[in-house]
């Protein structure tokens, strides 16, 4: 798509513009969001998503509208899987429900930052060097051949990891929380506070994660707009629907298998031209409605199989998503 830098601009002002109304004025006072104002908000990400959608179609065409739904259905899929992370990790850190928001907003805003950063390396790699398309699609199949069998995450210690330990080696850290500060000074000494810890290791995991989601979006499309955009609406849901889906985040069970059979599909899908033509001698092409079709019948059947496996396993125990909203212990890292 032709996109002038008016475009560009506009739609960046609009998404500084809801972030500072999503801080600024309905969550300046910190509180742990309610599943009633998280539903709300993750239907004004997602109808926010559908309406961007529907303007790509009547704007770019159907080419450019099945783009960015696709692209937007794969990151939001793979941000969920984020979700799980976060669960453990706050769960860890045992940080107060009501400071959540603030770390996931910052992090957040950090994520699409380094995500915009990414997207343009990767297309400037893919114009000058095109065969870098196999590289990415012989990376995603390995890494949902690697998730498909991946053992659970285990639990987030913080004095075992590693940046917990290499930033307390250049500046002291607190070890109680002091409300939603990231830093504070304490006898003259400034030092960073344990939700700047969890800031630091929520940025870093996103950053890990989208290594995985960037080059899948360029199987879907190579346009830097489409590619930029799907991923904003995608992350921008994504802290309205951890309150929203933390409580029973572990009922998911064959969401990871989803999001590994996504993966490898959307690896074999940037492959396929090589295959075909190594075989043939003429590359193919898989639709874009095909690509699709097969990322929403996955992600409904995962979840379809999830509730089905919930509700005959009686699985209404609370788990570590629940304990991460509902404890009381004292706060800190030790």
């Amino acid at each position: 798509m032709d996109v002038s830098l008016n475009v560009w601009i506009g739609f960046i002002a609009f998404v500084l513009a809801m972030l500072a109304l999503d801080l600024g004025v309905f969550n300046r006072t910190p509180h742990a969001p309610t599943v009633r104002e998280a539903s709300i908000w993750t239907a004004v990400w997602v109808s926010l998503g559908v309406a961007f959608a529907v303007l790509m179609f009547f704007w770019g065409g159907r080419e450019a509208g099945l783009q960015f739904t696709t692209g937007y259905l794969i990151e939001y899929a793979l941000s969920v899987d984020n979700i799980f992370i976060f669960v453990l990790l706050f769960t860890s850190f045992r940080v107060p429900p009501q400071y959540q928001h603030r770390v996931l907003f910052w992090g957040i805003l950090g994520a699409l930052v380094m995500r915009g950063i990414m997207i343009v390396l990767g297309a400037q790699l893919i114009e000058r060097f095109e065969w870098i398309i196999y590289v990415f699609g012989a990376f995603l199949v390995y890494t949902g051949v690697r998730l498909m069998f991946r053992e659970e995450e285990a639990e987030v210690h913080p004095e075992g990891n590693a940046l917990v330990r290499f930033v307390r080696r250049f500046l002291p850290v607190a070890k109680e929380y002091h409300g939603q500060r990231f830093f504070v000074r304490q006898n003259g000494v400034l030092m960073a506070t344990p939700l700047f810890i969890v800031l630091l290791i929520v940025e870093s995991t996103d950053l890990i994660f989208a290594v995985d989601s960037i080059p899948a979006i360029f199987a879907v499309t190579q346009d830097p707009f489409i590619v930029f955009t799907s991923n904003v609406f995608a992350i921008l849901g994504l802290r309205s629907l951890y309150f929203l889906l933390a409580g029973v985040i572990d009922k998911f069970f064959y969401l990871r298998h989803a999001l590994s059979i996504i993966l490898t599909f959307v690896g074999v899908k940037m492959l396929y031209p090589a295959i075909t033509e190594l075989i043939t001698g003429e590359a193919g092409h898989i639709d874009i409605a095909i690509s699709l079709g097969v990322i929403v019948t996955t992600l409904a059947v995962a979840v379809v199989a999830s509730l089905i496996r919930a509700r005959r396993m009686g699985d209404s125990g609370d788990g570590p998503a629940e304990k991460v909203l509902h404890e009381q212990q004292e706060p800190g890292i030790g």
